[in-house]
């Protein structure tokens, strides 16, 4: 799979500039701004011990219609505005916010030029360094993220993503590489998702997908750099990604057919046809590239619990890497074609490995830094030149260059801490907890020096996705909650990736009965693994997107559980959330949470606004408006339900804001005021 930059997302990008915390995305992001994926042979458990549904199960949630801005209503937004916070609060924010890491970037093809994302103004936009430690020059700007997806292979343009106020429909343009200046549009359309998807080997096109035909169906585009026109080349209906091409114009493509599953199939330019590779009729987990002489690599937990790295022939798929109760989690290939990169998830931790694309042969790397997480950027087309993501868990992480001739690596910026002492900032430890059924379940801790009270509050931020994954490493948003007095906890419940392909689908479908508890029984352990001569912690419940539903869930069904909840973005009904989210995303969704008819009684007693007769505790609900994929109606009906019953909750809904927050006011605000709840409620500060 062709790795064409940048960077990775942050685990608390629920207020991160990159805003990709959620229910995970139907149609895979670019690999720049996907965080690499990171398994217990059964699915464990039983929902015996969870709390009946208060109301009947058989009865319709709440309605509303439609996502984004059009569905919300104008006196709703000022009803709800998100309210400032108070300066000393908003101080101490504003400085962590000034921690943002540059992303790891593309080199031009000689080497000589970097270019990468960085949101140092607050949001994030493109940057190049002419040279390692050189000052950058800014070549995007203004307040919708801009974000870098490839040099050309000439070196003379960048390829670069704009979407506006978080809507998600991102627009394709193209940039002079040198001079920087006006933004060519190769396509931005309203309501339109349009994604980059790879250079074409022949080095004068790009490929790029849109849903402009059909909203649940992505068209496969080719672009013609020379010409400046685009030509449609598949146009069967499916959610399409291209991810690899020759010079000839034949294209590696992956069709996804659930939260996770996709085929992969061959186009040939001669034919004009598709032809079918693997997958298909199968409901596996599929990522390929052509690598040397043509042959595909494939990585899949298809033949094992746990992802690994195989060569595809006659149909057999033959490994290339060790067997390791370790996920590959990510790989790519070359434009040469001479050297395979990947990374392992080695229990949360990101491990680089380098092996020979002809022979498999292992490859030396150069000496880096010890790190929680190395990852491959993008290479050169000669193949001399890599960049790397480098984070230390110490400091913000930072980007090398790997010149393969001379066997070196290179810092070539420098990330910036002001008024800041990073090396203080607390080190994530790996704790297990134990669920009622006997699994057992890791989460990430961070503790503070010392605490306001004895026993310290605890924050058990759940993460979203579902098929995410908490992991330690460098966190500014992480370190904030520790610097307010709180003990930080993350846990990987049932469903979460990077511990086995059992682990991730145990909570798929109707299945998530059997393992929600884990919820509960997190809160369950903090209060005794936290207790002080005999006095249990008070405990919050805090998350975005599934973590924001996960939040709901220990404040409704598990009421009693958490002593206060932040839902940020969350699902308060599973029902009208598949019925309301994006067209591209429903079909793909309904393979993670159930089908909203076979399984309606299961997403029912699922449901958090199902159980509101059993809410106790203060909740602070967070949403922005334009989010596509969970509807700003899905905090709006959970409001006004608890209104009609007399229960006082705090909503804000952000106007420009999506599926979390871009903006860095907008970040300070939802973190500020998330923090502040917990203080008041936890704390009683």
């Amino acid at each position: 799979m062709k790795r064409l930059a940048l960077g990775t997302c942050s685990l608390t990008a629920v207020v991160g500039a990159l805003a990709h915390l959620g229910c995970a995305s139907s149609a895979p992001p670019p690999e720049h701004a996907r965080e690499h994926r990171h398994h217990r042979h059964e699915a464990f458990g039983s929902c015996k011990d969870a709390p009946a549904a208060s109301t009947s199960a058989s009865a319709a949630p709440p309605g509303y219609k439609g996502h984004g801005a059009s569905s919300v209503p104008p006196e709703v937004l000022a009803k709800y505005p998100p309210e400032p916070l108070a300066p000393e609060v908003a101080r101490r924010i504003q400085a962590m916010l000034d921690l943002r890491p540059p992303s790891a970037g593309a080199l031009s093809p000689d080497g000589k030029r970097l270019f990468f994302n960085w949101a140092i103004t607050g949001v994030q936009q493109v940057f190049r360094v002419d040279g390692a430690g050189r000052f950058p020059t800014q070549l995007t700007g203004g307040e919708d993220v801009t974000t870098l997806l490839a040099v050309t292979r000439d070196g003379k343009q960048v390829v670069l993503a704009r979407d506006r106020k978080g809507e998600e429909n991102p627009g394709l343009y193209l940039q002079d590489a040198l001079r920087g200046g006006e933004l060519t549009v190769v396509q931005h359309k309203p309501g339109v998702q349009t994604h980059f998807q790879a250079l074409g080997a022949d080095g004068r096109s790009i490929y790029f997908t849109a849903n402009d035909k059909k909203r649940d169906s992505y068209v496969v585009y080719r672009y013609d750099l020379v010409e400046r026109r685009s030509e449609p080349v598949v146009e069967a209906d499916g959610l399409w990604r291209v991810v690899d091409t020759t010079a000839e114009g034949a294209l590696l493509l992956q069709k996804a057919t659930g939260a996770l599953s996709s085929e992969l199939w061959e186009w040939s330019p001669k034919t004009k046809q598709l032809a079918p590779l693997l997958g298909q009729g199968e409901a596996e987990e599929y990522r390929a590239a052509w690598g040397h002489g043509g042959e595909v690599l494939v990585q899949t937990s298809k033949l094992g619990d746990f992802r690994r790295l195989y060569t595809l022939a006659g149909g057999k798929l033959t490994p290339i890497t060790e067997e390791r109760r370790a996920d590959v989690s990510g790989f790519s290939v070359d434009p040469a074609k001479t050297r395979v990169l990947y990374q392992v998830d080695d229990g949360g931790r990101t491990r680089l490995f380098a092996m020979d694309a002809r022979t498999k042969r292992p490859l030396a790397l150069p000496k880096l830094p010890e790190a929680d997480h190395v990852n491959a950027g993008a290479t050169t087309p000669d193949g001399r030149f890599t960049t790397l993501s480098v984070d230390d868990g110490a400091g913000p992480r930072r980007a090398y260059v790997i010149d393969w001739k001379t066997g070196k690596a290179e810092p070539w910026h420098q990330p910036s801490a002001p008024e800041l002492a990073t090396e203080s900032f607390a080190k994530a430890e790996l704790a297990h907890y134990p669920a009622r059924d006997g699994a057992s379940i890791p989460a990430w801790v961070r503790k503070p020096a010392r605490c306001p009270d004895d026993p310290c509050a605890v924050v058990v931020h759940f993460h979203g996705g579902p098929e995410s994954q908490a992991r330690p490493g460098f966190s500014a948003s992480a370190q904030m909650w520790v610097d307010a007095g709180f003990v930080y906890v993350e846990p990987n419940v049932r469903g979460s990736d990077g511990l086995g392909k059992a682990w991730l689908h145990a909570d798929d479908g109707p299945k998530r009965l059997d393992v929600i508890t884990d919820i509960e029984d997190a809160s369950r352990w903090v209060k005794k693994a936290f207790e002080r001569s005999g006095k249990a912690p008070k405990v919050g419940v805090y998350g975005g997107s599934y973590g924001g539903y996960s939040t709901l869930i220990g404040m409704t069904m598990f009421a009693g559980a958490y002593d206060a909840g932040v839902d940020v973005v969350g699902m308060s009904s599973l029902v009208t959330f598949l019925e309301n989210t994006a067209p591209y995303r429903r079909q793909l969704r309904i393979s993670e949470y159930g089908d909203p008819v076979k399984d309606r009684e299961a997403l029912l007693k699922l449901s958090p606004i199902t159980h509101l007769d059993k809410l106790k505790a203060p909740l602070l609900i967070l949403q922005g408006a334009t989010d596509p994929r969970v509807p700003a109606g899905e905090a709006i009906q959970l409001h006004d339900a608890l209104a009609a019953k007399g229960v006082s909750t705090k909503l804000m809904i952000f106007p420009n804001e999506g599926h979390g927050a871009q903006r860095r006011e907008n970040q300070a605000l939802m973190l500020g005021h998330s923090i502040a709840f917990m203080k008041k409620h936890l704390q009683g500060r």
